[in-house]
Parts: C-alpha cells; structure tokens; sequence
C-alpha cells in the first residue's frame, strides 16, 4: 500500500477520495435519493402549506438538493471511521481496512464538504447554514458519544435510536430553509410529513439488516426481533409512511400508496420464499417510488386546483 511505505502523492488523493464514494456512496443511488427527498419534501410541503400557486423548484431548491446529498456523505464518512474496528473483524475488504483510502483523507474531505455546504447555504438564509452545520455536528457528536460510552455503540437498537436524528434533521433542514424562504407558511401538519418521510427511511433500514443466517456479532435487527418480526416492523414502517401521507395529502396521497407493492413483495420473498435478503431491493424500490409518486401526485393536484 503506497501510504504505508511513505510514495502516496497528494495528487493521487482526489483519485482515491473518487474510488471511495463510487464503492461506498454510489452516486446512482444516493444522489438520486438525495434530490428526490429534496424536491418531494418541498413539493409537498408547497401543497400542504402553500400559495395557490403550484410549487416548482428553484435555484435555492438545487442548493438544498446538493447540501442533503454532501450530508449524506459526510455521514458516510464518519460511519467509515466509527465502524473501523467493527470492520477489521467483519469487512476486511472495506477501503479504510484495506488502506484504499486513509482516515487522514476522509477526514480533510469532511472538513471540504462541511466548508462547501456553508458557502452553498450562505445563498439562501442563515437558518439554512445553522441547521445544515447541526445536521452534521450531531453526526459527530455520536462518534464522541461512542467514544465516552462505548456501550451506546453495541446496542443496535439503542444505536439507531441515537443516530436516526441526523436523517430528522436534514428533513427539518430542507423544511425551515424552504419555510424561510417564503415560499411556504408554517403549518402543523409539518409534523406527520416529516414522519412519513421518516417511516419511508426507517423501512429501509430494518430491511437491509434482516436476515434468516443467525450471526450474533451481526449488526441485524433480525439478531433483537427475530427474522420474521424485524420483517414485520419493515412492513408495518411502509403502511405507516403509506397512511400518514393518505392523512397528510389526501387524495395526493392515493397515488404513492401504490408504492406498497415493492415491500409487499418482498414480505412475500422474505418471509414465504425464504430469500436471504429479499427483502433489501423491494424496500429500496419502495423508498425511491414513494418519494417519486408523492412528488408527483401532490404536485399535479395543486396544478389542477
């Protein structure tokens, strides 16, 4: 490994910094979730709170749209780190493991992104660049936390109870920068959006870390709740973004409830086929069209107001 025998140029460390984000943060998939989330949380926001004229994106939208997916991998970044030891064991193969990239590099790219997204957020409002830099100085104020409690760590459930507030707070994020913006009034029903699009990534979360192998050194969910109960929980955390964004948008809400289907087949992979892990791509299907069909169908509606 060139940085271990001291040849590592720092022209090389773009190339090395691309090769991370294109195994670990694959542009196809977070970048496309990052804008969809962007766009469908203003799009429905406008329709809930908005004027009477239909919602459509702007300059300030695409700055949102950018500084969600820099958070995202920022979060990454820091997972990478966090997880190092766990992966020594687990994931030899992982890039930090194999020496593919350093923690010297990630960690001047954090310092990169977290100087980039100021600047961005400085063009819409001071809100925005505080509730941005919160979003990522809570994820490592959980790499302290770890650190100071090392048992926090080691619960998966208390794990996620820990750190699923980053994700809350990008969505607080994108809904007072939007709210600061004029373009939308404060309204409560603000509370059940943002726990729709929380079920949405919840149900995603339990899928990919539920399996029928029994690993209690695992990080799966399937290890606390058993393979068929964390199943069930995925499920359930899919009807229930389905039913919040029915209570939220109303009749907008009708058209993302077909996005059930993805999840609902893969209970039935999961749970009657025995697929080992049919349960991950539906629920990733199920977040994308979800967004997408809430999009859309609030979208429509107020043009048809």
């Amino acid at each position: 490994m060139a940085e271990l025998n001291g040849t590592l140029k720092p022209s090389q460390v773009p190339a090395r910094l691309g090769r991370f984000v294109l195994r670990m943060f694959r542009p196809q998939i977070y970048v496309t979730y990052g804008v969809l989330w962007t766009v469908t949380l203003e799009g429905t926001s406008g329709e809930i709170a908005g004027p009477d004229t239909p919602w459509t994106p702007s300059w300030a939208t695409a700055v949102r749209a950018a500084s969600v997916v820099l958070a995202l991998l920022f979060v990454r970044m820091v997972d990478e780190q966090k997880d190092l030891d766990y992966d020594r064991q687990h994931n030899p193969d992982r890039p930090l493991v194999t020496g593919a990239i350093t923690v010297a590099e990630l960690r001047g790219a954090m310092a990169l992104i977290a100087v980039l997204v100021v600047v961005l957020n400085l063009l819409v409002s001071a809100w925005s660049v505080l509730l941005i830099l919160l979003g990522l100085g809570y994820t490592l104020l959980l790499v302290a936390l770890e650190r100071w409690f090392p048992r926090v760590g080691e619960g998966l459930v208390t794990g996620l109870l820990i750190s699923y507030p980053v994700q809350l707070l990008l969505s607080v994020y994108l809904y007072v920068s939007l709210l600061t913006s004029g373009k939308i009034e404060a309204d409560l029903r603000a509370v059940p959006l943002l726990a729709m699009f929380a079920c949405a990534f919840l149900q995603f979360e339990f899928a990919r870390k539920t399996e029928w192998r029994q690993d209690p050194q695992a990080r799966l969910y399937s290890e606390v709740f058993g393979p068929r109960g964390s199943a069930a929980i995925s499920l359930a955390l899919a009807v229930g973004a389905v039913v919040l964004g029915l209570a939220v948008l109303g009749r907008a809400g009708l058209l993302p409830a077909a996005a059930l289907l993805f999840p609902a087949l893969g209970a039935w992979r999961f749970l009657l086929r025995k697929k080992s892990s049919g349960l991950m791509l539906p629920a990733m299907g199920f977040v994308l069209f979800f967004n997408l069909l809430c999009f859309y169908g609030s979208t429509a509606l107020a043009i048809g107001r």
